[in-house]
């Protein structure tokens, strides 16, 4: 026995030592391979080369958590749509660049590549264009978010085996009432606004007229909004874009040619050889001179600029679900970004806020959390808002006490109401033969029990809290936008709005995105024209990188993707559902858009 054990403890011992050594090892490797990162050349851009814009990527407000352009020669399945946007307008004034170059299809996750971010990202093009320089797009399968972008090029190509998948915008909602009936899944609402449809998902099996009727005129101004940009890039009028939609849907070469979509259907060689005569090379083996946005970013953004004034404006990135806590690092954690508000606040160095929401909201409570925040920090500078593609329902309620409001025509926002929803497993367990039974002190203890549904006492108690929360809602957006109470509940009622809309309802200041707003906060804080821009929260440290790495967390690139039919619903179920992951706040009272509200 003494010999086993011996055997045993000297066993555990070596594997102990050999668990602490591969890990060493791992973080030795992590750390060489930062290192190679750092000591990666920055990209030698030669006289006369073409910025390539690889679209193939998901284009988000806040910066990814990790850089690694460095192991993917500036290619990334994330691209911040900043680092888009000035990187364009730098190689505008570049000697070395002569043109841009879109290629690809991009990849839309979660709130990223909306359309209001797109029209950011084509603003920037369009800079560039004017700068004298041009902007060639290339393509093969274009979605419309695509095409969209592409449009603002002056030569559009088209393979000839390509086509243009732009049939117009729709919503499919998805509905669970009739699988949580047959399932045994009980479903409670309460709720104060009647277009608040976030509900409806788990409470009907299809739209109600109001959701309709809401949905039909947000898609309706969103489309508006792109084919007006198109028909004004590409010199048609809406009339016939319109015509050629829905005449084809899915448009092919030689209609996209006839009706002026491309100016030219030809192979991608025939493209590279052209590019090789505008860039001097005349190797058969060597490409068109280039260089990547995401390395070319990297370096030139990095360049020393004009002197600064002292001071600078603070970004901060508001981009996901509004949970209540910490959050992770693809939500908006109110007590987390309530603590970085509160540092900027009290940061002497820091002389404006810009809060870029991108956010379809979630937890009143950390909303109501980050906005406390806001206000304080309003009254010693200036807090300047800009909406991305979201900034709805608890996206608004942060948004609401902004100095000025900045959106995009095609944000979606408003969507000012409140509602609860709860839950009961009674049926399903007891058709499984689980009962469950209880003891408690009061009239309301078990209340928030899923044992059972909830009474009409204790519904008319979460309507009480329900209703509350939504006449705060009320009250603080008619302080925060000076508007008359009840106007405030006239255009309120949960109703999503475009950035369009929200304009002209007083929701909102200005059409614009958010350079405009950088720039009207540094205006504001007196800093001239040059001054410093810092962005909130920063990236991770490497201890957090390499606990990423092991699997403490993960990002969504990481996970192995389905493809075909299969993956389609699975990945739309695993969207549906996780967004009730989000549902924590303490109450249950959740001001959030509605949760089916996919465009494509």
């Amino acid at each position: 026995m003494k010999n086993f054990i011996t055997s045993m403890l000297g066993s555990l011992v070596a594997l102990i030592v050999f668990a602490a050594g591969a890990a060493l090892l791992f973080i030795g490797f992590i750390g060489a391979l930062i290192a190679m990162g750092r000591e990666n050349k920055v990209p030698a851009v030669a006289d006369g080369s073409y910025l390539v814009f690889d679209l193939s990527a998901n284009i988000t407000d806040a910066p990814p958590p990790f850089d690694l352009s460095e192991f993917s020669e500036g290619r990334m399945e994330t691209l911040q749509l900043r680092t888009v946007t000035r990187a364009l307008r730098f190689a505008a004034h570049d000697s070395k660049v002569r043109g841009v170059l879109l290629l690809g299809n991009l990849s839309p996750g979660g709130l990223g590549s909306g359309y209001a971010a797109l029209r950011e990202v084509r603003a920037a093009l369009a800079d560039f264009h004017a700068a004298g320089k041009p902007v060639v797009a290339y393509l093969d399968y274009a979605t419309t978010r695509d095409f969209y972008l592409a449009s603002v090029a002056n030569d559009v190509e088209l393979d000839p085996y390509g086509v243009i998948m732009m049939p117009g915008l729709a919503s499919q909602p998805w509905f669970f009432a009739g699988a949580f009936e047959k399932y045994g899944i009980g479903v409670q609402v309460t709720r104060v606004g009647k277009y608040k449809s976030y509900v409806e998902t788990f409470t009907r099996t299809d739209m109600s007229p109001e959701n309709r009727e809401q949905l039909q005129k947000l898609l309706d101004d969103v489309w508006g909004t792109l084919v007006s940009d198109i028909g004004k890039s590409r010199g048609i009028s809406a009339v016939a874009l319109q015509a050629t939609v829905d005449a084809e849907g899915v448009i092919r070469p030689a209609t996209a040619l006839k009706a002026k979509l491309v100016d030219r259907v030809a192979y991608r060689d025939e493209l590279i050889d052209r590019l090789k005569k505008e860039t001097g090379v005349t190797s058969p083996t060597d490409s068109f001179k280039q260089v990547q946005l995401g390395a070319y970013a990297k370096s030139a953004l990095a360049r020393p600029s004009a002197s600064f004034a002292p001071g600078e404006v603070a970004i901060v990135y508001a981009e996901g679900d509004i949970v209540d806590g910490e959050g992770d690092q693809s939500e908006i954690g109110g007590a987390r970004f309530a603590r970085e508000i509160r540092k900027l606040r009290e940061d002497a160095s820091v002389k404006a806020i810009v809060l870029r929401v991108n956010s379809p909201g979630g937890s009143a409570s950390a909303a109501e959390t980050i906005q406390r925040e806001l206000r304080l920090a309003r009254k010693v500078k200036p807090v300047i808002v800009s909406m991305g593609s979201y900034a709805a329902s608890g996206g608004y309620w942060i948004s609401a006490f902004g100095d000025r409001i900045f959106a995009e025509p095609s944000t979606i926002t408003g969507s000012i109401g409140v509602f609860g929803i709860q839950f009961d497993i009674q049926k399903l367990a007891n058709d499984h033969g689980v009962t469950i039974d209880a003891v408690k002190t009061g009239k309301f203890a078990d209340a928030l029990t899923i044992a059972r549904p909830k009474t009409p006492e204790e519904m008319a108690v979460f309507q009480r809290l329900v209703d509350w929360i939504y006449g705060q809602f009320v009250a603080k957006v008619s302080e925060g936008r000076k508007l008359p109470l009840a106007r405030v509940e006239e255009i309120a009622q949960g109703r999503v709005w475009s950035g369009t809309d929200a304009l002209r309802l007083g929701l909102v200041d200005e059409i614009g995105g958010l350079d405009a707003a950088i720039k009207f906060a540094g205006k504001q804080a007196k800093l001239g024209e040059h001054f410093r821009v810092s962005e909130y929260p920063r990236p991770r440290n490497l201890a957090e990188a390499i606990a990423q790495m092991l699997g403490k967390y993960a990002p969504e690139s990481l996970h192995l993707r389905s493809t075909g039919l299969v993956g389609e619903i699975a990945g739309r179920l695993e969207s549906e559902l996780s967004w009730l992951r989000a549902l924590n706040d303490p109450k249950g009272v959740y001001a959030r858009m509605p949760v089916d509200l996919v465009i494509h």
